[in-house]
Parts: structure tokens; sequence; C-alpha cells
């Protein structure tokens, strides 16, 4: 069965986004040669990486948060490859997964010998639009999971030094940190979020990351807990605080709408159905006939798979 044909059949499954990465990268595999990869989710509007699917056996693990923090600041794809060069890298393949929601993901192969060829990189290319609309599918999934027997969590800290080696993390940090990684991971928790949250930080302040240093990372269930970074103190050589805590209305209600494909005018009308108004007020304040407003709350519920309106609510808000 030919690649594309066999991707879009992985896309459509109802896999969860580490197990849609994971056979991805398989798949890929059979036609495309490389020696380490990264495939990383990303917020879809900071840009910003999460939950990376990675095998890089070629980097020292105690140079995973310098390597991150690189990564942000490089101006270039070349730029990229010459900083790889010192762990034996001789060339790198990225292809991003975006489209008009926002980006979702991006996965890069690297070569220790040898190069990539335009072959390699157009046939990552043909893969994009069924990937992203695969990535933002497995998002839109983790809005009907139920939390389930699932802990609370309460806002948590990680602390970064300017190296963005870890100082000291609280316990609820350290308790999001495990739920973010594989229930098998054979090692110590491995912060990426917050390194790369970070990494954006110390790039913003280099005037090199044109968005927020922060990140929307789904966490179990239908739980979303959003990774921001700020400077503690007034100097660009302070530490880092990276706060872990769950995701605001505002932010889950966003990323509801983009995961759902909702139009402009259907994330309006989302907004304020969140909060309890009904199709006349709806329709008042966005000055609109009623008829309209609950034609575009009709549509909400479609493109949700949401049987009703109060379901639709639950879901956006993770109630």
């Amino acid at each position: 069965m030919d690649l594309l044909v066999r991707a879009e059949d992985l896309c459509a499954r109802p896999l969860s986004d580490r197990s849609l990465r994971e056979r991805l990268v398989r798949l890929v595999a059979e036609r495309v040669a490389f020696d380490g990869h990264v495939f990383a989710l990303t917020d879809p509007v900071s840009g910003v990486a999460s939950s990376p699917h990675a095998t890089v056996p070629m980097l020292p693990w105690e140079r995973l948060p310098a390597v991150i923090g690189q990564r942000y600041l490089a101006g270039s794809d070349e730029e990229w490859r010459g900083l790889l060069a010192p762990y034996g890298v001789t060339d790198t393949a990225l292809v991003r997964f975006t489209d008009r929601h926002g980006g979702w993901g991006w996965l890069e192969l690297w070569r220790t010998g040898g190069a990539f060829t335009e072959a390699d990189r157009s046939l990552l290319e043909r893969l994009a639009p069924t990937v992203t609309t695969g990535l933002r599918a497995a998002a839109a999934r983790t809005f009907v999971a139920d939390a389930g027997a699932l802990a609370g969590l309460g806002p948590g800290v990680v602390v970064l030094g300017p190296d963005l080696g870890v100082r000291a993390q609280t316990d609820a940090a350290a308790s999001a940190l495990l739920r973010l990684l594989p229930p098998d991971e054979p090692m110590p928790p491995i912060p990426a979020a917050a390194y790369n949250a970070g990494a954006a930080l110390l790039a913003v302040e280099a005037g090199r990351w044109p968005g927020e240093p922060a990140a929307r990372v789904h966490l179990g269930g239908n739980r979303w807990v959003t990774v921001r970074a700020a400077r503690l103190g007034d100097t660009v050589a302070g530490d880092i605080a990276v706060s872990i805590a769950p995701s605001t209305a505002g932010g889950r209600t966003d990323l509801f709408a983009r995961v759902h494909g909702l139009s402009p005018r259907e994330t309006e009308v989302l907004g304020l159905a969140v909060h309890g108004l009904d199709s006349r007020q709806v329709a008042d304040l966005l000055v609109i006939a009623r008829t309209t407003a609950e034609d575009h709350l009709k549509a909400l519920l479609a493109k949700s798979r949401s049987p009703t309106r109060q379901v639709l609510v639950a879901r956006a808000l993770g109630a």
C-alpha cells in the first residue's frame, strides 16, 4: 500500500497523539533512513514545543537543556545543523504540521552520515497535510475524554538556572512532569515542557522568538495544563520560573475552537456560550439575527460532535 495512503489510514484512527506519532515514525523509517528523530507537539498559537517523542542516541542527556536552548536561538536551518555538528549530525530534515488553525507539531530527522535527498524532503512535505489533520484530531479527542479517577493538580513551579538546568521544583510540578511522560519511562522525569518554555523565554529576550514562552500541554483525560516561563528578578542572568497550572477557561476555549476547526464567528459564539448565554443573548451581543446565532450554535454542536449545548460547554471547559 502507498505510504501516503497508509499514513491517511493511521491518522483516521482514534489513536492518542503519542501512539499516532510512534506509528508514523515507523512508517517514515520504511522509506527514509535516519539515525535520530524528534517528533514534538506544539502549542498552536505560541509554537512552543512539548511532549517530544524522540530518539537521539548521539546526544548526551546532560546536554539536552543546552541543545533545546540552542534550537530556539538558531536563526536558520544551517545554523542549527552547525550546532548539531559536534554530536556527529551531518544533516537534518524538518517538516512542520500547520494549518489555518495553528501549528500542531513538527518532525525532524537527523543523520550522522551523508545527507537527506530532495526525494526524502519531498516525501515529508507530502505527508504534512495528512499528519496535520491527524494531530489536530487527536487533540480534539482529548476534549471528549473523561478525567476519570485522575487526581487533581494544583499549580506547580520548576526553577531553571540561566543554562536551563533544573535547580528546584515543587511537588505539584514533579507530579505533573511525571504525567507528561509515558508510563514506562525508564528514567527520572525529563521536564521537556519546562525546558522548551524556558528556551523560548531566552529566545524572546534575544529577539529570536516571536511568540509567548508558554504552551498548553495535554495531561491525560480531558485535562490541559499551561506551562509558562518568566524570569525571576530584573536581570536576564537570573533564574527562570516555569509554572505548570491547569489551563484557564479562555485558554481551553481557544484550543477547543482550534482543534475542532471553528470559524472566527463560531469561536465568538463559543466564547459566549460557555458563559451561559442563550441564543437571544448571543444574537444581541454580536448584533446578528437570533436564527443566525442558533445556526452557529448548531454548527458548534456538529463540528464538536456534542449532543447538547451542556455537553459542549462541559467539554470545552473540562467540567
